[in-house]
């Protein structure tokens, strides 16, 4: 079997997808249409030229300018499946899944229409066709705290849906730090703690993650080989780092695809995968992220396979479901 064939008939679990970040411009322009907003492209071309980001900034502008035609329960359900549809087609198994309330509340949207959404979409999948999940419910980094605790009370009621927070959008001044005690109150409430650290942030931020907001999963962590006391911490307890390479050449954290550190990340023993972040701007999802990156890296089938394991032993599933795929692979 060709590693290409290899990539696409293994079973896989994908941990870093921002469900907003999967509006396919096609969609975009439906429902824009069937909710009458005005959105700032004439076509499809013109919201393709617009995705040319220079950093983390420029993507996250469209990013939530986009969000905007997000309005009712049943635009988070399509959305949701079709990104579900995505994961059948792929052959991912089980997904978790970020998405960022404050993005829809902070513009008057229900919080339940938006968690309600994805979820019924979620579990549609798994009835129709076996897909597993877990919702993440992310804070923006670059709103205060007070903003967060407000979001963090009207997730507790859909503590059935949500299984963990996180920690997103906007990095470089933002340090995980910030949002200490907001963390300390979801870790009372039970929920898991992941955050984004050490994507265009410092080594000290994802020090901070793990010692200040006791993350189990650091999203990103590309940046965490400029520190060799970190690279030994992450890799002696196995913490894993959530790696989106195509995302990464978009927003300009490395130059090309050929210069991504995340073969050197695996030759040090981390426990990383590769993941697709926000696919419909970045221009990929899973399968192309792992085939673009293997031809890139030119890493063998037993990377890949690595590559593979590691995405289910870091899920939140649990220990059974775990093994039960990784012997599929």
């Amino acid at each position: 079997m060709s590693i290409l064939e290899f990539i696409k008939k293994s079973p896989k679990a994908e941990l870093h997808l921002h469900i907003e970040g999967s509006l396919e411009p096609e969609q975009m322009f439906k429902l824009a249409k069937r909710n009458n907003i005005q959105i700032p492209f004439k076509n499809i071309v013109d919201v393709k030229k617009a995705y040319n980001f220079n950093n983390l900034e420029s993507f996250l502008k469209i990013y939530y300018e986009s969000a905007k035609i997000l309005i009712n329960e049943q635009d988070f359900f399509d959305l949701t499946w079709a990104y579900a549809l995505k994961c059948k087609e792929e052959n991912i198994v089980h997904t978790e899944i970020f998405f960022d309330p404050q993005a829809h509340t902070d513009r008057g949207i229900d919080f339940d229409f938006v968690i309600n959404g994805i979820y019924k979409a979620l579990q549609k999948a798994k009835k129709d066709f076996g897909l597993s999940s877990k919702i993440i419910m992310c804070f923006l980094r670059h709103l205060d705290e007070s903003s967060g605790f407000k979001i963090l009370e009207k997730a507790l009621k859909h503590k059935d849906k949500i299984c963990g927070v996180g920690l997103d959008s906007s990095e470089l001044g933002h340090p995980p730090s910030k949002f200490k005690k907001l963390f300390k109150k979801a870790i009372k409430n039970n929920f898991i703690t992941v955050a984004h650290a050490g994507e265009e942030g410092p080594p000290e931020y994802i020090w901070e993650a793990l010692n200040l907001l006791n993350v189990k999963r650091i999203d990103h962590g590309v940046q965490c080989l400029k520190d060799e006391k970190l690279v030994e911490e992450l890799s002696k307890n196995q913490i894993p780092l959530t790696v989106c390479p195509l995302s990464n050449i978009k927003l300009r954290v490395f130059d090309k695809l050929k210069d991504h550190n995340l073969k050197k990340m695996l030759d040090k023993k981390l426990m990383t995968m590769v993941n697709s972040d926000d696919p419909a701007y970045f221009g990929g999802y899973l399968n192309k992220n792992l085939i673009e990156t293997q031809t890139a890296l030119n890493l063998s089938q037993e990377e890949i396979k690595t590559l593979l394991i590691n995405s289910f032993k870091s899920s939140f599933l649990d220990e059974k479901k775990k093994e039960e795929w990784i012997s599929k692979i």
